[in-house]
């Protein structure tokens, strides 16, 4: 505004002499020839000649004259001011603002409530009942009778009103049409509600770079799954398992439980990565904006302990597994195989059906007779296997769990470097995973009902929301860390400070070194006083010693704090730089 405000008062000011005697003065005032400055080394002198020279070449009097040199000076500051601020508002920031973090959130707690819904959805068998896919005019529901019947009379042609509903009268059609209408509003919804904010994000400069990309893949992400959608919803569509040469295992209309699988990914995968993005922009202003250097400095330094790599490599696993076991769970869904072996943890007679059952020749689709494809076809479409590797994948998942909270529980190195954040982080993974396994095995003994089931569903994604929590804990931030390595060198006027880690950090004690032109001493005392504390701290964990250690813990906390402090003053100069 205050570029804005001096370009147009010089602009006004320069009005009047806006002609070709007027850049005739200008050119020969501004931008004269260097002649001038050879024969008058005075710049006053230089200034009176080209006076005289513009009063005789234009006829104007010397206050003219005068007034045009200061307006053409006005004139060409303010419009480089206005160049600077558009460069400098046309940059994206360093940060993205915490507004975008709320939004990403909000954006995830929508999913997660569509994908709740979308669940509730299937079972109550509604999903089927809007036989056409019409992305504009379908958002409006039946206005008139005539709308209704129109809607029920397509509903009447498709397979599964033909062979399960064929008795549904118009009222009850009613009560699942608005199910899935809903439901397909409700998409609609989180797409608008993502595409538009995030446009006037960009419009409005609130983003930061690297978050730009991930912003358009969260989008294209949520087309995909509308896509998906309808691309489910037409498998089931299909009267293929009236034909004689029907797919094995599918006797009645139901949807694949492969495009089941795709579309209730996609929606965790979108609702994952809101939830991260969201998450690491409050980190990063934190770390930046919030904390002072030192505590910033402090937490970049802890979450740069190799100790915590094997950590950081379970939480990802972890992830991963819990990922994979909710996929298997999709599966389960679509071919209804929990409404089989009602028991836990026996399958009939033991703790797994036969192995005829589990690896039947009737689900092959060899055209050769030669059952090529006879176990991975079982372990995908036979509904007794694929309950069983659903119930192996959970327990595996609950043990892993459990692993994880007694390595960060009774390690002594997990018990000295482990953030208090990700401690508790680790407390909310155990009570989820402890819910989900009693909403699991409830549900499958008393034969999926709805409520039950819907929670269990939910519970899953609460288990991947906590664990991708955790993981946000733990993971160390590389752009925070440059964004406040730039923020600590533009203040010192300095180059680009480096976050060392624990085994990055090797002082050479007693010796100098030239940075600059300037001789420095590479180790202090405080140097020496972290090495020592760490050599100590690592003998007392090695010999059990847990009082020691506790002391020696806090004293090599603030040895590090007053080596990292040094380091910025210059003072100290690591020998191999972090980022």
């Amino acid at each position: 505004m205050l570029a804005g405000s001096a370009f147009r008062r010089a602009l006004c000011e320069a009005a009047p002499n806006l002609s070709k005697r007027f850049f005739s003065c200008q050119s020969r005032s501004l931008y004269g020839s260097s002649s001038h400055s050879a024969h008058f080394p005075s710049y006053r002198h230089a200034f009176a000649k080209d006076f005289r020279e513009a009063r005789r070449t234009t006829n104007l009097s010397l206050l003219s004259c005068r007034r045009t040199f200061r307006t053409s000076t006005k004139l060409r500051d303010a419009v480089k001011e206005v160049e600077n601020t558009i460069k400098k508002s046309s940059r994206s920031p360093e940060t993205s603002s915490n507004a975008v973090a709320y939004w990403l959130l909000a954006s995830a707690a929508s999913v997660f409530g569509i994908v709740v819904f979308g669940g509730l959805t299937r079972l109550t068998e509604s999903g089927l009942s809007i036989t056409e896919w019409r992305p504009v005019t379908g958002s409006l529901p039946p206005m008139s009778d005539a709308d209704w019947e129109s809607e029920f009379a397509k509903y009447r042609a498709s397979p599964e009103f033909l062979v399960l509903n064929s008795r549904m009268t118009l009222d009850e059609f009613k009560s699942i049409y608005w199910m899935e209408w809903i439901h397909r509003i409700w998409g609609r919804f989180v797409g608008l509600s993502f595409v538009l904010p995030m446009a006037y994000f960009l419009a409005r400069r609130q983003v930061s770079k690297p978050m730009i990309p991930k912003l358009f893949g969260i989008a294209g992400l949520i087309g995909f799954q509308g896509f998906l959608g309808w691309w489910m919803v037409k498998s089931g569509l299909k009267d293929d398992f009236l034909s004689p040469d029907k797919k094995p295992g599918r006797d009645v209309p139901r949807v694949s439980q492969y495009r089941l699988a795709a579309h209730l990914g996609t929606a965790f995968v979108a609702y994952l990565s809101m939830l991260w993005c969201g998450l690491e922009i409050l980190r990063t202003n934190k770390l930046v904006h919030k904390l002072t250097v030192d505590q910033a400095s402090a937490q970049l330094f802890t979450l740069r302990n190799p100790a915590l790599k094997t950590f950081k490599l379970s939480v990802a696993l972890l992830l991963g597994l819990t990922f994979t076991t909710a996929m298997s769970g999709a599966l389960v869904a679509g071919l209804d195989a929990g409404l089989i072996y009602n028991e836990f943890p026996y399958m009939g007679l033991g703790l797994t059906p036969p192995r005829s059952e589990l690896f039947d020749p009737f689900y092959s689709r060899d055209p050769t007779g030669q059952n090529k494809d006879l176990y991975w076809r079982n372990f995908l479409e036979n509904p007794s296997l694929v309950q069983l590797d659903h119930r192996i994948l959970a327990t595996s998942t609950f043990t892993a769990v459990m692993g994880l909270f007694a390595y960060a529980k009774y390690n002594t190195s997990m018990k000295a470097f482990l953030p208090v954040a990700a401690k508790k982080g680790v407390h909310g993974v155990v009570g989820f995973v402890w819910l989900q396994v009693i909403l699991g095995i409830s549900t499958l003994i008393y034969m999926i009902p709805i409520p039950l089931a819907s929670a269990h569903q939910a519970g899953a994604l609460a288990l991947l929301t906590w664990t991708t929590v955790l993981g946000s804990r733990i993971w160390y931030p590389r752009y925070a860390a440059q964004v406040l390595s730039r923020k600590i060198a533009s203040k010192q006027g300095g180059t680009a400070y480096s976050f060392p880690g624990i085994e990055k950090v090797k002082p050479n004690h007693g010796q100098t070194e030239t940075v600059q032109g300037t001789p420095v001493l590479q180790a202090g005392v405080s140097a020496a006083a972290a090495a020592v504390g760490s050599l100590l701290l690592a003998s007392s964990v090695e010999n059990g010693r847990k009082e020691e250690s506790k002391v020696r813990k806090v004293q090599l906390k603030e040895d590090q704090m007053e080596f990292l402090r040094r380091q910025r003053c210059g003072i100290i100069v690591p020998a191999v730089k972090g980022i």
